[in-house]
């Protein structure tokens, strides 16, 4: 399969249970500022963040108004498109807030609220069905790793979420090991990249090379300024779901700026 792709990165910032929506304006407006400062290259790495729920209306408000080159998503979606589901929320109504992106299947998701393979296709392919990109987590635990071996947890998930989702249409997937997020240890680049580019053949072998070639795949966990380079440097890692360091503007900054230590 070629590689040969033009994919552009795209730096994800996860702010999970944090910031509220005054909060959520002046970390994009910080963010924005130093970006702009830093005389970041817009054209080359999309940046886009993923605020809670209840930020999205003032940063989609926020970015609009300013005219920021920055994009939003939500950090996650109902499976429902309506109807009697207290607490849920459409991707309808993500699409109305001009959401580009909707996380499914974070590790967190799946450990605090028992989303299954299933659940999260299904999510995936609501997103899909009102124009917002669903962002696919897949991962595996330090006891899959050991029992498992590399990857073969990740591809049987994606497999999974990948049959609930129609031939066509752009989504994004996220390899976040669960035994690396928040634990201030990240796989290797190398480890990285022998699962992503094993997520790339699964994805050739469901969808077809040509989407695969396109899909961007992401590398999630412990991800820091230090380390963005490394995994951008390998060929089938187009970015990073960035999670504590996405809450400080200069850092997620830095990080979306890789390209300017890429080489060193």
């Amino acid at each position: 399969m070629a590689m040969t792709t033009s994919r552009t990165p795209l730096i994800a910032g996860n702010w999970k249970m944090h910031q509220d929506h005054l909060q959520a304006i002046a970390l994009v407006q910080k963010l924005a500022w130093t970006l702009q400062d830093a005389k970041h290259d817009h054209a080359a790495v999309e940046v886009a963040v993923f605020p809670p729920f209840t930020g999205l209306r003032s940063v989609q408000t926020l970015i609009s108004a300013e005219r920021f080159e920055l994009r939003h998503g939500a950090q996650d979606v109902s499976e429902h498109d309506a109807g009697a589901h207290t607490g849920e929320v459409s991707a309808a109504m993500l699409a109305k807030l001009d959401c580009a992106y909707a996380i499914v299947g974070h590790s967190e998701r799946r450990q605090d609220h028992g989303e299954t393979d299933a659940i999260v296709g299904r999510k995936a392919a609501a997103a899909l069905r009102h124009g917002v990109t669903p962002v696919i987590c897949v991962g595996e635990t330090a006891e899959d790793l050991e029992q498992h071996g590399a990857s073969a947890v990740p591809v049987q998930q994606l497999r999974d979420v990948l049959a609930e989702l129609p031939a066509a249409g752009e989504i994004v997937v996220a390899y976040e090991p669960v035994w690396a997020i928040g634990s201030g240890q990240a796989a290797t680049a190398d480890q990285a990249q022998q699962v992503c580019q094993a997520l790339r053949q699964t994805l050739a072998e469901v969808r077809g090379d040509e989407a695969a070639a396109a899909t961007r795949i992401l590398y999630g966990g412990s991800v820091k300024s230090g380390n963005i380079a490394g995994f951008m440097r390998e060929p089938d890692i187009d970015g990073a779901l960035v999670g504590g360091a996405s809450l400080d503007a200069a850092e997620f900054a830095a990080i979306s700026r890789f390209q300017h230590h890429v080489g060193t």
